[in-house]
């Protein structure tokens, strides 16, 4: 009897399927983690993170041995006193996480809002900046689709003298981040996000001026586990700190390569092919973008708004008995919209073929696969 299980189509805004590169490296012999062979490693690795974050040559780069979140944590933890005015953009689940996690760590709190399925207005958080020590967005809000303006929104930190500290959890990889040139002083992302490596990692950046105030804080940060000295003691002096996942830096290194191979931009113009497909496809059904303005939404969390009458939980289990997961919404949103995931190797036409071809079957509706293969091919131009 085999043990083998059907393959799954995962379509979600994350976790994403593992690169093939990246499930090679996984199976590697395990070494300690203060062999000098994952040092050397871990310096690739630290290389690459500042290629695809954008950032000077100079800047500090490492793994938390965490998801996301742990990358989102460690910098109010370090970069926040109590006390400190910090700023948050806040327009949708991941910005109010923000927010809960700086009043955790003593900030007094001031928020920018826009209503969900729209972006943060750069003149909202100029209104705001006097007197605040960080300014914190995230700059792809998974739960809503929407895209927010961090080049805007850091011109005008940057020039208020705050510290910026942005998520790039969905579009650090895929999208263009140019943390030195935009000036964002911390940034993060999660290891299964655009990168398609497991979860577990955090890449962050960490720039000078963060460690300068990190250098100035009054008391030792109460992370001890993210600790920025401790993490750049074991990452440039190679210092025990603690044991850090080997086996998922080496699945890291690789799918992070893989990504710089294919090039950002091949892999921001992947998203958006596929992207405008599967809104092609959808669109005679009743499926209509979530987020009103273009410039505004997030290529790679894909917000449809749902047809009028749309069975989405009945439909979702549905395709997951065909080993078929899509996303619905999250909170206020939830049988409202779905939420593609377009990041790494879910960005490509086979998945969501799949899906098309599982959806005339559910619906009775033919045509649905024929129109985005039909959107994926380009047109002939006519002279």
């Amino acid at each position: 009897m085999s043990d083998a299980r059907p393959e799954h189509t995962l379509l979600t805004p994350g976790p994403t399927p593992i690169h093939p590169r990246a499930m090679q490296a996984l199976t590697r012999p395990m070494l300690g983690h203060m062999d000098p062979e994952v040092f050397a490693l871990n310096r690739e690795i630290q290389a690459d993170l500042r290629v695809m974050y954008g950032t000077e040559e100079s800047t500090f780069t490492a793994l938390l041995a965490g998801t996301g979140s742990l990358g989102m944590e460690a910098g109010f933890a370090n970069l926040v006193e109590p006390g400190d005015d910090v700023l948050v953009c806040a327009n949708g689940s991941f910005g109010r996480r923000m927010a809960e996690m700086a009043a955790r760590y003593g900030a007094r709190v001031r928020l920018v809002t826009a209503p969900l399925g729209e972006a943060i207005r750069p003149a909202d958080v100029a209104a705001h900046l006097d007197g605040v020590q960080m300014v914190a967005v995230v700059h792809g809000e998974t739960s809503t689709g929407v895209l927010n303006p961090v080049p805007e929104i850091a011109r005008l930190v940057r020039e208020s003298g705050a510290l910026l500290t942005v998520d790039a959890v969905t579009t650090a990889g895929m999208e263009p981040f140019h943390m030195a040139d935009w000036g964002v002083d911390y940034a993060y992302t999660g290891a299964q996000k655009c990168l398609s490596a497991p979860p577990g990692l955090a890449p962050v950046a960490i720039s000078e001026r963060a460690f300068a105030r990190f250098s100035a804080r009054r008391a030792p940060t109460p992370l001890w586990y993210c600790d920025f000295e401790g993490l750049r003691d074991y990452w440039e002096d190679h210092s025990y700190h603690h044991t850090v996942p080997v086996n998922l830096h080496f699945a890291l290194h690789a799918a992070l390569r893989a990504a710089l191979d294919e090039g950002l931009e091949n892999r921001q113009a992947r998203v958006q092919q596929v992207g405008q497909a599967i809104e092609l496809a959808l669109a005679p059904l009743g499926f209509t973008p979530y987020v009103r303005r273009p410039e505004d939404r997030l290529p790679t969390v894909l917000a449809l708004r749902l047809p009028e009458g749309f069975d989405d939980a009945g439909i979702r289990r549905a395709l997951r008995t065909r080993e078929i997961s899509v996303t619905g919404g999250l909170g206020p949103t939830a049988g409202l919209i779905w939420r593609l995931g377009l990041m790494g190797e879910t960005a490509r036409p086979a998945p969501y073929l799949t899906l098309m071809r599982a959806l005339e079957e559910l619906l009775g509706e033919r045509g649905l696969a024929d129109r985005f293969l039909e959107a994926l091919t380009p047109q002939p131009v006519h002279a």
